[in-house]
């Protein structure tokens, strides 16, 4: 025979728990949309990436909602118990399928957070050197001078050697002169300073709190073919390649057309008669 005062607390009993849950999911809603509001907010202020925004909004968003919905379950009464050990299981052998990926993931986020570089920057690394076109959460994509696309997972680049030729707002250009032995050095170093006063890419006085000096000429090397004058001159990091080809151009053109002459490999043999 049905007991029926048992059947009645019991539906009772759920009764109540459904209206439990449904009041907790409300507000769990509600509370997960403040927040979800409030860390867009302070990514927005802090300035964090774009990309890296929306990613981590998903993160915290569907993390809060798993946790609501665990605890709706408990609420219920089921046991939760089987259902973490579900997700926890399933997280491991998602981490060691995708460990590689998630080391990228984790050098994007890093990348996007302490910015070691940013887009439009100008850098070398993992043995390729381009422009930054894209900043991804798994990947960074560079652009070279000859117009190519590189992509590069970002795992190394958080962990590994990297060049940013843009960071600074200053560059050093040396640049090397062969001539032949007999050329008046003096006379050489005075036609190199006047080509590089000339240059108004070329910065002429120090700036304080920099590295910058004036222009630069001296005698570097005496090898086998003849001897060597380096430059240095400091410009704008935007105009590195300007006054590369510059120095390069306006000094072999004028001290060629002034009767300097360059020197050229060459080998010297001796025919013995026996």
């Amino acid at each position: 025979m049905l007991n029926y005062s048992v059947i009645s607390a019991f539906i009772q009993a759920l009764f109540w728990k459904i209206v439990i849950a449904i009041v907790v999911y409300i507000i769990g809603k509600w509370a997960i949309n403040k927040v979800c509001k409030i860390s867009t907010k302070m990514m927005d202020k802090k300035g964090v990436e774009d990309s890296l925004q929306g990613f981590l909004e998903s993160i915290i968003k569907v993390g809060l909602w798993l946790c609501l919905i665990i605890a709706i379950i408990n609420i219920l009464g089921v046991d939760t118990a089987a259902f973490v050990g579900l997700f926890a299981g399933a997280g491991v052998a998602i981490g060691m399928a995708m460990s590689g990926t998630l080391g990228n993931f984790a050098g994007g986020v890093m990348i996007l957070l302490f910015k070691p570089y940013k887009v439009g920057d100008f850098i070398a690394a993992q043995g390729y050197e381009g422009i930054v076109k894209d900043i991804q959460i798994f990947n960074t994509i560079l652009v070279t001078t000859d117009n190519k696309t590189i992509i590069i997972p970002n795992g190394g680049l958080s962990t590994g050697s990297m060049v940013n030729y843009s960071k600074q707002p200053y560059r050093r250009v040396d640049v090397n002169f062969d001539f032949c032995y007999g050329t008046d050095y003096e006379k050489v170093r005075e036609a190199i300073e006047k080509i590089q006063n000339a240059c108004p890419l070329i910065l002429k006085e120090p700036i304080e709190g920099e590295p910058v000096a004036g222009p630069w000429q001296g005698l570097a090397n005496m090898g086998e073919s003849g001897c060597t004058i380096a430059t240095r001159s400091w410009c704008k990091s935007a105009d590195y390649w300007a006054v590369m080809g510059y120095m390069k151009y306006e000094v072999y053109q004028q001290l060629r057309n002034s009767g300097f002459m360059f020197p050229f490999n060459k080998l010297d043999v001796t025919l013995i008669k026996e």
